[in-house]
């Protein structure tokens, strides 16, 4: 009896060993990985729960992706770096995408001298802007023209921002959220929580503009969110 219980027990291991990793994903495994999309959609709703300091709705309609880098840290006041980890999501024929995940570098928060730590959101607008994102790692300001974005009332004088912006970045630090010029900012797609969501070798892209790679429901908390509040689909 006990040969046959160690028998089972060792079949039992040998299945999760070879399941697991072919799944790409296991909550047990990606518990940071789903606390950055819980954050980010937690920070998301936050942002849009007040419609006259919100990002317009017609700028959220006519993004094509949304980035969210909860609680980005300054390393000095005024000058110096910045670091943080987020989440971005792009339209799809069925909604918004599954999470990629990328951390943010550098950079000035211009206005924020002094915070202690930064809600940034990013919103892509043109199909270049997207794929400035998909690169192995870009510059704002550099690689893709970035502007403050509008904030709740200021949606009048939106048009030429769409026009000519690829980018629009918002900042939200001790209740003030607003539009700001981040430029210098470095991201880069993070490999490591990639690997552990979606398994060895799958991209950003794949993720994003692909439309390849099923919403996982434990990290599905930043799409949902972004869903609640834009939910136009491509196509």
């Amino acid at each position: 009896m006990k040969d046959r219980a160690a028998q089972l027990l060792v079949s039992a291991l040998l299945i999760v060993a070879f399941v697991a990793p072919a799944l790409g994903q296991n909550p047990a495994d990606i518990k940071d990985e789903i606390e950055q999309s819980d954050k980010a959609a937690k920070a998301f709703d936050e942002i849009m729960g007040a419609p006259d300091k919100a990002i317009p709705q017609g700028i959220l309609d006519g993004a094509q992706c949304v980035a969210v880098f909860p609680t980005v840290v300054k390393a000095a006041f005024g000058v110096g770096g910045q670091g943080g980890r987020g989440v971005a999501s792009c339209r799809t024929r069925t909604g918004w995408s599954a999470p990629a995940y990328f951390n943010l570098g550098g950079g000035s928060f211009g206005f924020q001298i002094g915070a202690e730590a930064t809600d940034m959101v990013m919103l892509f607008m043109t199909n270049d802007g997207v794929d400035s994102l998909l690169r192995s790692n870009f510059e704002l300001g550099a690689d893709a023209s970035v502007a403050a974005g509008p904030v709740g009332r200021q949606a009048g004088a939106s048009t030429d921002l769409r026009l000519n912006a690829q980018i629009l970045t918002y900042s939200r630090s001790r209740g003030l959220f607003a539009g700001v010029a981040l430029k210098g900012a470095v991201i880069k797609p993070s490999a490591d929580d990639m690997r552990d969501v979606y398994g060895t070798g799958v991209t950003a892209k794949e993720v994003l503009k692909d439309g390849k790679v099923t919403v996982p429901a434990a990290v599905a908390a930043y799409p949902k969110a972004l869903t609640r509040h834009s939910a136009r689909k491509t196509g």
